[in-house]
Formats: structure tokens, sequence, C-alpha cells
């Protein structure tokens, strides 16, 4: 949170949020992601409606003070969200950074927030303030991912769309509000896992072996466990997840431990597995990434899963992308 004060850095940060919050009430200060639109979305009713499927618009506005090496954001709204109807809505919020490696665009999550849950409300305004410590010689490395999300109590939150926005194109000590669309959400490499698959037709079993996992943590993380989640589904049937025992959260995590799953008839084997990565804490636990194999998976992982078919009793291990 920030506090306000009478002198100093502090003090003209503060008078930039307030800047920033009349600048959030003011349409015309707002810059729209799409040339081809010359009209101000914000000033549009929701009644209109937006483009046929469009996933809706997020505004909000991002100030970088090179003095106190913050990046502030803050002023999230959303409107033209599909079936707005009497859902909830919140906004997941992830700082990335590019992190050198033979994998390509691999990146690390630096900081991750969650905005409040805002109800029954066809045009949320989020009065979260976000701010994010970020060396000068970060911010050209550096990516802001805001995920709008569907809130569930009680299962995994609906993902409705992402804005990105570069850090490198900030201005130090300039305020900057944006409207931007929401486009489709993807995943970030954030690491990777060797894992070896052995089938076993004759006792209906697939035998997953989980090896070790590359993390891109940029914090200590040595006081910290993790754990691996396995769940297999065939079909329509899922059978029962198993977990990994803890492991200390290193940059490399050996974990060397098999798990049995039984399985169908060899001809209906269209199967997916997915590798859950978890760190946890005393009352949490936080998702790293996945990696998901599989016949009907990416390119990588369904060949993974044909020399498995082709390698009768035998261990077939890969390296997998962790995403998330």
């Amino acid at each position: 949170m920030l506090s306000e004060g009478s002198e100093g850095p502090t003090f003209t940060l503060f008078l930039k949020v307030e800047e920033l919050q009349t600048e959030l009430d003011e349409p015309s200060t707002c810059l729209i992601s799409s040339s081809s639109w010359t009209k101000d979305l914000s000033s549009m009713s929701s009644d209109l409606g937006l483009l046929p499927g469009s996933r809706g618009t997020l505004k909000f506005s991002l100030l970088y003070c090179k003095e106190r090496c913050e990046l502030l954001l803050t002023g999230l709204e959303a409107w033209g969200l599909p079936g707005h109807g009497c859902a909830e809505s919140t906004i997941r919020v992830r700082l990335l950074r590019q992190v050198p490696s033979h994998i390509p665009e691999l990146q690390c999550v630096v900081q991750e927030w969650q905005s409040q849950v805002v109800k029954n409300c066809t045009r949320p305004a989020f009065g979260d303030h976000f701010v994010f410590s970020l060396q000068d010689a970060e911010v050209e490395k550096s990516t802001l991912k805001l995920e709008v999300q569907r809130f569930d109590k009680y299962s995994r939150n609906g993902v409705l769309g992402e804005v990105r926005v570069t850090l490198s194109e900030l201005k130090a000590s300039q305020s900057l509000v944006l409207c931007k669309e929401l486009q489709k959400t993807t995943k970030d490499v954030v690491g990777e896992v060797l894992v070896s698959l052995k089938c076993l037709p004759i006792s209906q079993r697939i035998e997953v072996g989980l090896l070790k996992a590359k993390t891109t943590s940029p914090g200590s993380t040595a006081e910290k466990n993790v754990y691996a989640r396995i769940d297999v589904s065939c079909r329509r049937h899922r059978e029962k997840h198993q977990k990994s025992r803890p492991r200390a959260h290193t940059p490399l995590i050996i974990f060397n431990e098999t798990f049995l799953f039984h399985m169908p008839e060899p001809p209906a084997w269209d199967c997916t597995v997915l590798v859950s990565i978890y760190e946890v804490d005393s009352d949490s636990r936080h998702l790293i990434g996945q990696a998901t194999l599989g016949k009907r998976r990416a390119k990588e992982a369904a060949d993974h899963w044909d020399l498995m078919i082709k390698s009768i009793q035998q261990p077939v291990a890969k390296w997998h992308p962790l995403l998330i």
C-alpha cells in the first residue's frame, strides 16, 4: 500500500497516484490499442455492445518511478465482458521477465498478484493499487500480463482474456493510461520437466516417471518446498491423482519417483497426462507450472506418447516445457 508523506519521493509518488486517478475519470486521456478504432471505448455504453466476438476491454494506468525503482499499476476497470450477468470478476496480474536460455521464450514470474473480487457488476472497477519493485535495467526485459477472470468459489476461475504490456514502452515518471481489447490468453514457458513414460499393456497400466524439473523463480526459494501432482485421464475417465514427496525448491529439483496408473484396453489408449508442480508454504500452495502429455497434445508431447506405445515395457524419457 502507498502511504502519504509530506516531502521527498514518497510525496511525489502519492501526487502521481492522485493525478492518475483524475486521468482515469477523463476518457480523453485513454489510448486505444486498436488503431482502426477512432472512438474512445470508455465513452461507449455497455448496452451498445462491442465488435462481434469481442472479449471485452480493460482500462488501467501505469507509472514507472525511476527514483524509487517501482512500477505502479492502478485504475483497473473492465467492460463489455461476455456473459456479464451477475458473475464475479477478478484480475490476475503477473510481472514476467525474460531469462537467457536454450529454451525459446523462457520467462520467470517475478511477482504475482490477485485483485479483489467485484460482484454483480457489468462494468467492474477494481480499486486495487499494485506496486512492483523493478530496477531500471530490468524494465527492457519485463512484460506485464493482466488476465481477466470469472471468479469461481468452488472451482478454478474461468479466464476471459488477457492484456500484455511490454514495459520498454514506458517512459520514466510519466503516467500512461491505456484501454486495450482483451485477447485470447496464452501460456508462458517458466521451466521444464523431465518425464519418462512406460507402457505396460499386459497389466493395463502406464508408468509415469517424474525425474527432474528446472524452474526460473527469481528470488530465494531455499526455505520453500515443492511437490508434483500427476493426473491421468482417458476419454471421460479420470484416474485418482498421485503426488510426489516434498522436495526443496532449488533451480534443479530431483524427484526420481514413479507412479502407476490403470489404463483401459490398448486400442482405447487416447489419454492425457498432466504434471503440475506446486510451491507450498505453511498455509497455501502456488502453481509453478504444468506440462501436458498425450496422443492429442502438442507435437513434442504427442511424439513422446507415440514412442511410449512403440517401446513396450521400456521407459522413454523426454524434457517438456512447464507452462503457466
